[in-house]
């Protein structure tokens, strides 16, 4: 990927694939781009300004990391929710025309906190607990041989989610949308005009990917646990939950020097694993849809949109 560093403008941008579009993030707003079924594309533009510009405290080093995945989620729940808005709207549409679904606000965030606690739960429990009582069935005795049991049982069951999921027909959809959307960022970055046969060129991995951050999750996980040896009781289990906010923390500046050093020789080795990962998780897009990521990406950046963007 030779991607001009020098012509790489000062912002960061990143996004999200969601159902039948793309979510991206500036600095400044979040636009949200959904395909509709009769060509057009539904854009949603909202202003954003991140917690960690607006407490410094949040945004000092270790602290952010923990800060903007818990932004990210939120922001990532509010996209898929709007992309199913807007899916749920048309079929609506196609049975009666005059009939309009409304849902308080309240209701509204109540849905959101409650899948948001949902989420972080079930991820807790599924790729932090479970590994660790599984560990525990094998008798290893030594800490260092535990949390490495621990750390490869983790993995695999990471893996084998993602490659379970990508089976699915509408997950693959996803899935190709999220390789638009690194291919369009890269456009971005290249200095590039915003085309869809310039994004083309570009490869669909790309270091600052949520994926290469849950790899980078998953290897700090294994180092932080050392110091912490083998869990003996239920009140040394729950400490290394303690410890997963530090260890976001610590993968999220990884995450971020490595981008800005990605072509360094001593990097390279350490960005790999979430790269090949993206090999699962981003799949090659068609026309259509590295347009609607295009769309987000401008609306997110305040440029110039096509004529057949619906505002919503």
């Amino acid at each position: 990927m030779n991607t001009k560093i020098d012509s790489c403008p000062k912002i960061s941008v990143g996004g999200q694939a969601i159902i039948e579009g793309v979510m991206m993030r500036s600095p400044e707003k979040i636009a949200m781009a959904v395909r509709k079924p009769d060509g057009r594309i539904a854009l949603k533009i909202k202003t954003f300004l991140s917690w960690t510009k607006k407490h410094k405290i949040l945004g000092l080093p270790l602290i952010r990391g923990g800060v903007i995945l818990l932004e990210s989620m939120v922001e990532g729940i509010q996209a898929l929710n709007f992309s199913g808005e807007i899916a749920i709207e048309e079929e609506n549409k196609k049975q009666d025309p005059l009939k309009k679904e409304e849902t308080s606000d309240w209701k509204n965030k109540l849905y959101l906190g409650f899948t948001i606690v949902l989420a972080f739960g079930l991820g807790l429990l599924i790729f932090f607990y479970v590994p660790l009582l599984l560990t525990e069935l094998t008798g290893v005795e030594s800490g260092l041989m535990f949390n490495l049991i621990d750390g490869l049982v983790r993995v695999v069951f990471f893996l084998g989610y993602l490659l379970m999921i990508s089976r699915w027909k509408e997950i693959h959809r996803v899935f190709q949308y999220h390789g638009a959307e690194h291919k369009s960022i890269f456009t971005f970055e290249s200095g590039d005009e915003l085309t869809v046969a310039n994004a083309a060129k570009y490869t669909t991995h790309h270091p600052r990917c949520g994926t290469s951050f849950l790899v980078v999750v998953m290897m700090v996980s294994v180092v932080v646990f050392l110091f912490l040896g083998k869990p003996y009781s239920i009140g040394t289990r729950l400490l290394r939950l303690a410890f997963v906010p530090v260890i976001g923390g610590i993968s999220y500046e990884f995450i971020r020097l490595s981008a800005k050093v990605q072509n360094s020789a001593w990097v390279k080795p350490f960005i790999a694993p979430g790269l090949w990962t993206q090999r699962i998780t981003t799949q090659e897009p068609d026309e259509s849809q590295l347009e609607v990521a295009l769309v987000a990406l401008k609306g997110a950046l305040s440029k110039p949109l096509p004529d057949n963007v619906d505002l919503v």
